[in-house]
């Protein structure tokens, strides 16, 4: 009967440590955005935390209060997709939650530097982008006082590893100017009278490969691709997407609900970009694009909450924080 006892005893001691284990094995997610606890208009800031502690920023935009964001914590990769300024960040909120859901207060100008260069500076952080992206953001890490270096190129097909994180870039289709505000002189000037913008190469999405064996694509803001299907599924095997929703810049619900149903096929999907205040009080806005694209996906979709952390497992499964 001891020996029995003591066995019972072990058993919630084990179970204790299986989920300690397990915690300790996933990729946590956690969104920045304009509002704690809602989606809000311009949310698509995310921190990715690898399971050895490696975090990526992906697409500060324009929630993210600047360097000096008390939820940043540190940031060892900064992701770019594009330079647009609601994804680089032409300027930013003042702090967390200025303004509203439907408009936040992002009253804070980042140019011409941006805030994504603002904070890899600060954080001593490389910034990893495709296509003609890392020249120019060398540049500008040099124009704020940081290492020219620290932008680091990865074009499409090729792999570059950054703490322990496998990151790519991959084919999306949408525009990528330059807004001659980020071009000093007399050619911002011209540039700016005559309405045109500067060619910085064609935009990006991102696959990372995460310690744990997680694969997860970044959409970035795209329409819908052959390589979702060639590249994103059949080659990198992506369990996790993170899909950019909005329609008109991007993809629209049922577009995007195609991508993920029909060719990306991942075990859970983070709607993006939704360019609407999706939630109110948490929960999902009827009539919202966004509960329109929950409605079509045939996989689990996990609303991103400013400032509320999920966890994935290796097969993309949500285990903690996801409701």
């Amino acid at each position: 009967m001891h020996v029995i006892r003591n066995s019972l005893m072990a058993l919630p001691l084990l179970a204790l440590s299986a989920s300690l284990a397990q915690a300790a094995d996933t990729v946590r997610v956690t969104p920045l955005g304009g509002q704690d606890g809602e989606f809000c208009v311009l949310d698509r800031a995310m921190v990715f935390e690898d399971p050895n502690g490696t975090r990526i920023l992906y697409d500060a935009g324009r929630t993210v209060a600047g360097a000096d964001d008390p939820r940043l914590g540190r940031i060892d990769v900064v992701l770019v997709s594009h330079v647009h300024g609601d994804h680089m960040g032409d300027r930013h909120v003042p702090k967390p939650n200025a303004g509203s859901c439907a408009s936040p207060a992002a009253s804070e100008d980042d140019a011409p530097l941006s805030n994504s260069v603002k904070i890899a500076v600060k954080k001593d952080a490389h910034i990893v982008t495709g296509s003609e992206m890392a020249s120019f953001f060398a540049g500008r890490l040099r124009a704020a006082g940081g290492n020219p270096k620290d932008s680091v190129l990865v074009r499409f097909g090729a792999h570059v590893e950054e703490g322990g994180v496998g990151i790519t870039t991959v084919p999306a289709v949408h525009s990528n100017g330059l807004s001659p505000a980020f071009i000093e002189g007399q050619m911002s000037r011209i540039m700016a009278a005559a309405g045109l913008t500067a060619y910085v190469g064609p935009p990006t999405g991102y696959v990372l490969t995460f310690s744990n064996g997680l694969v997860v694509y970044l959409s970035g803001d795209t329409g819908i691709t052959a390589d979702q299907q060639a590249v994103v599924h059949d080659y990198y095997g992506a369990k996790l997407a993170v899909m950019n929703i909005g329609d008109t810049y991007t993809t629209g619900p049922a577009e995007a609900a195609h991508v993920i149903n029909e060719m990306v096929r991942p075990a859970s999907v983070i709607p993006s970009h939704a360019n609407e205040p999706a939630t109110e009080n948490g929960k999902v806005r009827p009539g919202t694009r966004t509960e329109a694209f929950i409605q079509a996906s045939e996989v689990p979709v996990h609303v991103p909450l400013s400032g509320r952390s999920m966890a994935f497992d290796a097969g993309g499964v949500c285990v903690e924080g996801c409701g």
